[in-house]
């Protein structure tokens, strides 16, 4: 996920990039994490995105609807491809450009269009977002921003900027929001029941912190539609798609809820209550017959929301 930054991390329901630790809500701007080997994290990177693929292929057919056949698709934030990748495959007349901070990524990035076939159509642009946009060798006729737009300090000139790239007619796709990931029951028989919804807590006071923390951050109303028209946009549709994968679950989807809860666990540090902390520990002991390693109750339940623009 290229997305990311301006000096901040991806957090645990990122896709593109999740953090290692600490957690998070998504995609990616920039991508100089210096501290983060981005190479060695490629390969948990693309699980957690191919466990994804499902809704990704419901928001590409009703993009497909809003956007027509775009000539030029963008992902800004791509990581190491996965999507990028599957947007090759679901518009194969279009000429795809992965962005993102991190060369490594990008990399993977290639070698992956390569062996699915789309190298030819296939293109990067190493670079921080927006700024890495004006390398950009033709205007987007579909610009995909996948959780990156609050990792930037100023999310109103970074969809400016974003629709300043758009072709005329282009459509602007927007990923922000939707509904926490639930792995769990209420009462998982361990610890104080409501585990997940004390988590979700955390997580939402870490993501206001992040946000204030960034580089030139500034307060917004999170109301997509009305920053996308003040960005020179016509809004033309809202919509959620969900990922719903219940129990038992794949070996892929436990590896997704382990390496998310074990994250979470590191990154929450004090914030968390003993009596949850323990439970989080249990749930991580793959010796433990309560944790999410051999639960038969664990699910995988997450929505996320897009949102479209055109400019005219």
């Amino acid at each position: 996920m290229a997305q990311e930054h301006q000096g901040h991390r991806p957090g645990p329901h990122d896709h593109h990039h999740p953090a290692p630790t600490g957690h998070g809500h998504g995609g990616h701007g920039h991508h100089g994490d210096t501290d983060l080997d981005w190479a060695v994290m490629a390969p948990l990177l693309e699980s957690q995105a191919e466990l994804f693929a499902p809704l990704y292929r419901q928001v590409m057919a009703w993009l497909a609807e809003q956007a027509g056949d775009p000539g030029v698709i963008v992902d800004t934030g791509s990581g190491p491809g996965v999507v990028a990748g599957l947007f090759a495959e679901c518009f194969p007349k279009a000429r795809v450009v992965a962005v993102d901070g991190s060369a490594p990524l990008l990399e993977r990035a290639r070698e992956r269009a390569a062996r699915l076939g789309h190298a030819d159509r296939f293109t990067t642009v190493t670079g921080d977002l927006p700024a890495a946009l004006v390398d950009l060798d033709a205007p987007a006729d579909l610009l995909w921003a996948s959780n990156s737009l609050h990792h930037l300090g100023d999310q109103r000139a970074a969809l400016t900027a974003f629709a300043g790239h758009l072709a005329p007619g282009g459509t602007l796709a927007l990923l922000e929001g939707g509904l926490p990931a639930r792995f769990l029951p209420r009462d998982i028989g361990i610890g104080r029941p409501g585990l997940q919804a004390r988590l979700d807590a955390i997580e939402a006071d870490w993501f206001t912190r992040m946000r204030q923390d960034l580089p030139g951050s500034v307060a917004e109303t999170e109301d997509w539609p009305a920053l996308l028209a003040a960005a020179g946009l016509k809004p033309t549709g809202t919509r959620s798609f969900l990922l719903d994968l219940p129990a038992p679950v794949s070996a892929q989807a436990r590896a997704y809820v382990a390496d998310t809860l074990a994250r979470l666990r590191e990154g929450m540090g004090d914030a968390l209550e003993p009596e949850d902390r323990a439970a989080l520990d249990r749930l991580l002991d793959p010796d433990d017959e309560a944790s999410v390693h051999r639960r038969r109750d664990l699910f995988v339940l997450k929505a996320h929301t897009v949102y479209t623009a055109v400019r005219v």
